[in-house]
């Protein structure tokens, strides 16, 4: 009687809706008799057989759902071994502990070796501090010393007699990288002149440096690169490498220079706060404006994260560079500081300058700010960029500097005109600043980085020799890192350093507080990492670190590249922990770890976390932390999965695990740190396994092992030994079928013990960079479990995970299923995940087990209600994300079902049969649009007299331009002349934030039939559960064309930001700790020194100057 009543409710529904399409269509002017034919065609079409049963049965969809789950389970547990793998653990259970991890302890034990191994490289350091100090008290300076030293450049001309060439020799420790480990390299930049005097004293007696390089290195065999920079320029690098010329340079140009580099500022001076003053009046148009501008950049470019800054643009008015933040400060984190490069490029020089109320505003912001506790709380500067003065200001400075001068005014006098150059001079002379003049382009890097040594003083005189340590970076000018990028992981990139100040200590120069460089030493995030556990955090566990300002040293979600075109681009610090942990109360997480706090958070909620760029899953975080002593950074740890907060442990005979660890199909991460291999020079070349079966064999004394992997290792390896066995008897007796589908099977461990079977020829394999190098997401790395134990291991134990690669239907090539599940391990009432088993088979394979299941049908006498042959029916095989596995479309394999039948996904959204999540990306890259007024521009015809006025100008300014970039000086000498630093062309791509949805499905279904209203018709599906499973069978009714569907795209969408809030988020002032040292003054300070002017050769300054005139007087003609 329910069915009949059942029968009759839809009736009556489907008579309603015929009703309404009856009205629709006569409002259009259908004829009546039309209409209702039309109406009534509609009201009977969806149904089928008697009564007026469903067109797609949803007992029939269930048949198919249950017999293919049936099938492929079988199918997926038989070459997997999975069953006969479980039953050995079950066997294995009563020698078994499993113990629940103290995610507090654990973070402390490992925040606690970081810091053994962080001060190791800070005593390196020390020792060559020591020894730079002692080697220059020792040297006397000679103006006419000739020393032949080894440099970047003297392997690529031969010629220079100030270079000898250096014996290079590949080395497994440095990348293969062909290095010379008894000697280290001079490199030069193009602006310094190599035979200057200092740079040639400076390099003889830095070379007292080699045997402790050497020393440091036998002493730390984890060391990699080790370096002394000058404040005179010049770079020492261990061990010597060849340097390769700057990408599209001509004659070999190296643009490196250690003192712009952040671990160089950083070690040499303390945290600031600067106020950058820019003179636009109108005698700075053209070429001074040019200058200006670039001085600018170079200023921003030797900020770093504990430095503070604004800009001001002064001429009649006031103009701060970026309107949002005036009467301020802000953050001169990478993102901040590029900004306002942009916006410094939009300066406009016109008016006249009034520098008196510019300096009376420079000194009251830095007043109110620091009078706040806001910014670095440290030293103070004003940096003026002007043409010249008329006046000296003293009202202002006795107003705000008097008597002890707690602001340092640096003053950049632009241009060759002296007229006003002694005001602008004494202004920085009477503020414990320096003056210096910038007549070209070439000059500016060389001009600005003066400053550095004058902020340095305090710190000279009290011999502060402050250790620091940067954030997570690369340098891709740096010849390591271009050996880097041939490499196919990003992992290697990301690097910390280490530096400490060098001093004079001669006693001549002890108030002068004289810098001879920073000395410092390269730690790969990588090494770092391999001191983290990673079996004890569990299959979702990972551990992370940041620094004193909420940036990220280290995360598993830190993306430091992207391509465009084939070029690897550095995007790899000022990222802040609540860009990569987003979760509705990180906030709490961030202010304890940069309070330098120990203990414990919980999101409490599973929350949807994204495990790649297309999937989620749902997860609960335990988040444990603490300081990392003697650093600026604190470490913090993610215990968490299904049963990742539990962990076992059990003993087998070592015989028999040394036996069963020799089989040929065990593999051992190579990233996991078993046995400490780096601790030995004699062991770089070895493997993992081979030193933990040399370990166990007790052929290798004195090799420091992690006793408590090991054993887990050794466990796993008898345990899972019989599977071997149990895969080559399925090769033995393979049928035809298998040879065609299933490729190959695989074992992962939770102590990162792997094995693999192929069933096929190598050469048949089709996934063939599975489990290598080439597919990091499939190998146990330092940072995270494989892809595919974290996915399934999510799932019910039992239960297999599919899925292919995203959008595989639309490449050439064939393509594989990969499905897995985990195995687990029980004792004392506790579950843990021992491992992960899986097999790869043809996609074809599986597709036709799927169509074979969809020719069951559920009628006694054979014949099907429905069938896939029918036109109108489009059937889905579906993951629990949303990708499609199977369809009658092959190009739709591993597309979006969104982007194929957005109208479907959308009802699914509805009736919560899948959930949508909003990701955000904060590390993003986007284009940067053109400027429609340039295009626009070119619309116009100019007249004849216009075009040649146009032609001359242009060529008068490129030439100028010519000169400018520059230093005409250098041309009459019969040396090489410092190389113009080139300019940069703009890259296409800029920072941004996106977001993008990502869609996961409910773990189980409330419904399994839905309607969809088209307006004239209705679409009818059926979806179900396929058992044991991630996968979703849908079947959808398409003979209604809706007109309104629509594609439901995952593309990232940017995020635009309105004027208000880009200008809340520049004046945030996130929670930050500053770093714990700070010299600022020194009285014993003699500030005598402070500047003088670089001149170019007359016939020089006579050219650019009537270059100038010249372009100038044509543009006003123009």
């Amino acid at each position: 009687m329910r069915g009949w009543e059942s029968a009759s409710v839809e009736s009556e529904r489907e008579v309603s809706m015929a009703g309404r399409r009856l009205r629709r269509l006569s409002s259009l002017g259908v004829a009546p008799w039309l209409a209702l034919s039309t109406a009534l065609l509609f009201a009977v079409s969806p149904m089928d057989g008697v009564h007026g049963a469903p067109r797609i049965p949803a007992e029939t969809v269930k048949l198919w759902a249950s017999a293919f789950g049936g099938e492929i389970k079988s199918i997926s547990s038989r070459y997997s071994g999975s069953q006969f793998l479980q039953k050995k653990y079950k066997e294995s259970e009563k020698r078994v502990r499993i113990d629940e991890v103290d995610g507090l302890q654990l973070v402390k034990k490992i925040a606690k070796n970081m810091e053994t191994m962080f001060s190791k490289k800070v005593t390196a350091v020390k020792r060559l501090v020591e020894a730079a100090e002692e080697a220059n008290m020792n040297h006397t300076f000679d103006e006419n010393l000739e020393y032949p030293y080894y440099t970047a450049l003297s392997m690529q001309d031969e010629r220079d007699n100030y270079g000898l060439e250096l014996g290079l020799e590949p080395n497994e420790h440095y990348n293969n990288m062909s290095v010379n480990t008894s000697l280290s390299g001079v490199q030069v930049p193009t602006n310094v002149y190599n035979k200057d005097p200092a740079v040639i004293n400076g390099a003889l007696w830095s070379s007292a440096l080699n045997a402790v390089f050497v020393n440091n290195s036998r002493r730390d065999p984890t060391l990699t690169w080790q370096y002394f920079g000058s404040v005179d320029g010049f770079f020492r690098q261990y061990p010597g490498v060849k340097w390769e010329a700057d990408e599209n340079s001509e004659g070999g140009v190296i643009e490196y220079d250690c003192r712009n580099r952040g671990w160089f500022i950083q070690a040499s001076t303390s945290p600031k706060d600067v106020v950058i003053l820019v003179d636009v009046s109108g005698s700075m148009k053209g070429l001074r404006m040019t200058i200006a501008k670039r001085t600018v950049i170079s200023i921003l470019e030797t900020l770093g994260d504990n430095d503070f800054f604004n800009i001001i643009g002064y001429n009649d008015f006031l103009h701060y560079v970026e309107p949002c933040l005036n009467e301020t400060l802000v953050q001169a984190d990478r993102d901040n500081r590029e900004h306002f490069k942009k916006q410094t490029e939009k300066l406009l020089a016109k008016g006249t300058g009034l520098l008196e109320n510019a300096l009376d505003r420079a000194f009251s912001i830095l007043n109110e700010f620091n009078r706040t506790g806001q910014g670095s709380q440290c030293s103070q500067a004003i940096m003026l960029i002007t043409d010249g003065a008329t006046d000296t200001y003293d009202n202002v400075f006795n107003t705000y500097n008097r008597p002890h001068r707690r602001v340092r005014l640096f003053t950049y006098l632009i241009g060759r005109e002296v007229a006003f150059a002694d005001s602008v001079k004494w202004m920085a002379c009477s503020n414990k600043g320096y003056y210096s003049r910038i007549s070209t382009l070439a000059n500016v890097p060389e001009n600005v980085m003066h400053y550095l040594p004058v902020l340095s003083r305090p710190m000279a005189i009290s011999r502060g020799h402050t250790v620091i340590w940067t954030e997570a970076y690369t340098d891709y000018t740096l010849p390591q890192a271009q050996k880097l990028l041939t490499l196919a992981s990003q992992d290697h990139f990301l690097k910390t350093s280490v530096a400490m100040p060098v001093f004079s200590g001669k006693s001549d120069m002890k108030s002068r507080g004289v810098l001879l460089g920073v000395v410092g030493l390269d730690v790969p995030l990588k090494d770092i990492l391999r001191v983290v556990p990673r079996y004890k955090l569990g299959e979702h566990g990972y551990a992370f670190a940041i620094t004193n300002n909420g940036y990220i040293l280290s995360h598993p979600d830190q993306r430091p590249l992207y391509r465009e075109g084939g070029k690897f681009k550095a995007k790899p610090h000022s990222v802040d922990l609540l860009e990569v942990e987003w979760g509705e109360q990180d906030d709490v997480l961030r202010a304890a770890m940069v309070n330098r706090q120990t203990g414990s958070y919980s999101s409490n909620i599973r929350m949807n976390v994204p495990i790649s760029e297309e999937r989620v899953l749902p997860l609960t975080k335990e988040f444990y932390y603490t300081d990392i002593k003697n650093t600026p950074f604190s470490l913090g740890i993610v215990v968490g999965g299904s049963y990742g907060k539990f962990i076992f442990s059990a003993n087998v005979s070592l015989a028999e695990a040394l036996e069963d660890l020799a089989h040929p199909d065990v593999m051992l991460s190579n990233e996991w740190t078993y046995c400490h291999t780096e601790e030995d020079p004699h062991l770089h070349k070895v493997s993992q396994l081979e030193s933990v079966q040399r370990y166990l064999s007790g052929e290798k004394l004195g090799l420091r092992c992690n006793n408590e992997l090991i054993r887990q290792v050794m466990f796993d390896a008898v345990v899972s030994a019989p599977l071997e066995a149990y895969w080559t008897n399925l090769m033995l007796n393979k049928s035809q079928n298998l040879e065609l589908g299933v490729e190959q099977a695989f074992l992962g461990t939770r102590s990162g013990l792997l094995r693999k079977a192929e069933f096929l020829g190598s050469e048949k394999i089709t996934d063939r960079d599975f489990l290598t190098d080439d597919q990091k997401d499939t190998l146990f790395t330092v940072e995270r479990f494989p892809l595919w134990f974290r996915r399934a291991s999510a799932l019910p134990p039992g239960n297999f995970i599919y899925s292919v690669p995203f959008k595989a239907g639309t490449t050439n090539r064939s393509t594989v299923v990969t499905a897995s599940t985990a195995i687990t391990v029980s004792a004392n009432r506790r579950m843990a995940t021992a491992a992960v088993v899986g097999i790869q088979m043809k996609l074809d394979y599986f597709q036709q087990k799927f169509w074979t299941a969809t020719k069951q049908c559920t009628t006694v006498d054979g014949k099907c209600p429905i069938s896939m042959d029918d036109e109108n029916l489009r059937c889905y095989l579906i993951d629990n994300n949303g990708y499609i596995m199977v369809s009658k479309s092959y190009e739709e394999t591993g597309r979006f079902l969104g982007e194929v039948d957005g109208t479907v996904m959308k009802k699914l959204l509805t009736m919560g049969i899948f959930q949508r999540v909003t990701l955000y990306d904060f590390q993003a890259m986007c284009r940067l649009v053109p400027d429609s007024h340039s295009s626009r521009a070119g619309l116009s015809v100019p007249t004849p007299y216009q075009s040649l006025s146009a032609l001359v100008k242009w060529l008068i300014t490129e030439l100028a331009m010519l000169v400018l970039e520059f230093n005409l000086s250098g041309l009459w000498r019969p040396e090489h002349a410092a190389t113009a630093q080139k300019v940069r062309r703009q890259d296409l791509l800029q920072p941004c934030h996106k977001q993008y949805p990502a869609f996961s499905a409910a773990p189980t279904l409330k419904e399994n039939s839905g309607v969809i209203d088209c307006g004239d018709c209705e679409r009818m599906f059926v979806i179900q559960q396929v058992p044991g499973s991630n996968l979703l069978l849908l079947v959808v009714d398409t003979e209604c064309r809706c007109d309104n569907m629509f594609r439901m795209g995952l593309h990232p969408v940017e995020i635009k930001q309105n004027e208000s809030s880009r200008c809340e988020r520049l004046r945030s002032q996130k929670l930050r700790r500053r770093p714990d040292q700070c010299y600022a003054f020194h009285s014993e300070e003699d500030a005598a020194e402070c500047g003088g002017a670089a001149r170019p050769g007359v016939w020089a300054s006579t050219l650019l100057t009537t270059l100038a005139l010249t372009s100038t007087a044509l543009h006003a003609v123009g």
